[in-house]
């Protein structure tokens, strides 16, 4: 994976810490352009993967990218499933059947019959395989080399101990979209204990790492002993703990764990981006990459290559 991943939260109204901030970026991100625009920035400053949930808006958007293999070569997409908020908008706005018109693929009634008796069998990895199947329907033609379920659903399954329901999420990615799966989760520490119970070895897990232990269960130093275990290859997300830290004091603090592979991040403008994307990589120096040694000298014209 690459060092750097650009999220998606500004873009839909996601912030922590700020509702007046999530309503100012929902204003100006209303139209696709806005966010065309800060991926073209993100991939002209050597940033080419971006991580997003499957909200309905990603559909228009990859509906683009489709558009101009060109200019998108580069560029690979990590989808987080499923986007709850999304079905029960659908159902509120459309209805019951109207809602599954919309998102079920291949048909109607071979889903319905596919699904409806998953159901009555409490076949809980057949749903969540059909699940999988709607969510991916918008990801058709581009790079998903890393397909990520999301935490309301990971913890779910990480609570009610249906480890057996993670296990074929990991299968079910692999030999139908022939990718990796990845974990995104509010426990960590659990959730690879489980995962390797499970025998999933070195799992990709995209939790919140941060210096004040913003969301993170069970508490910073129990995360840094998990992290330094080399069991796993994490990803880290809200590093800057909703804006509750600076920075340069967040990246510096997630680039001193040994052992993160990836540092997921959010950015509305050109600046910030090159402001996060330096700061990452000029605390990256002793990151084990065979394009980035120690001691390398930090350079603009080497940043793309060292992300790519």
């Amino acid at each position: 994976m690459d060092r750097i991943l650009l999220g998606d939260n500004q873009f839909f109204a996601v912030n922590h810490l700020s509702e007046e901030k999530a309503r100012t970026q929902a204003i100006r991100f209303q139209k696709d352009k806005a966010i065309l625009d800060v991926l073209d920035n993100a991939l002209n400053l050597g940033i080419t993967t971006f991580m997003c949930t499957t909200h309905d808006r990603m559909s228009d958007i990859c509906r683009i990218i489709r558009k101009n293999p060109d200019k998108y070569y580069n560029l690979k997409v990590y989808p987080c499933m499923p986007y709850a908020h999304k079905y029960a908008n659908a159902v509120t706005e459309l209805g019951t059947v109207g809602a599954l018109k919309e998102y079920m693929p291949g048909g109607l009634f071979s889903t319905l019959t596919r699904g409806g008796w998953a159901y009555l069998n409490k076949d809980f990895i057949t749903m969540m395989q059909l699940l999988i199947d709607v969510e991916m329907k918008m990801f058709t033609g581009l790079k998903t080399p890393v397909i990520f379920l999301q935490n309301v659903l990971t913890d779910l399954l990480l609570g009610l101990g249906m480890k057996d329901v993670l296990k074929a999420f990991h299968e079910y990615i692999s030999s139908k979209f022939h990718a990796e799966a990845g974990y995104i989760t509010m426990n960590l520490p659990r959730l690879l204990d489980v995962l390797e119970d499970a025998k999933i070895e070195n799992p990709i897990i995209c939790s919140s790492i941060n210096k004040i232990g913003f969301r993170m269960c069970g508490g910073k130093d129990l995360y840094e002993q998990t992290i330094a275990s080399g069991r796993f290859r994490p990803v880290a997300m809200q590093v800057l703990a909703a804006g509750a830290l600076k920075p340069r004091e967040a990246f510096e603090y997630v680039c001193s764990q040994p052992g993160i592979e990836s540092i997921l991040f959010g950015a509305s403008s050109k600046e910030h981006i090159r402001e996060s994307r330096d700061m990452i990589l000029e605390m990256s120096r002793g990151w084990n990459h065979e394009r980035w040694e120690p001691g390398m000298a930090f350079r603009e014209n080497a940043v793309a290559d060292i992300c790519n």
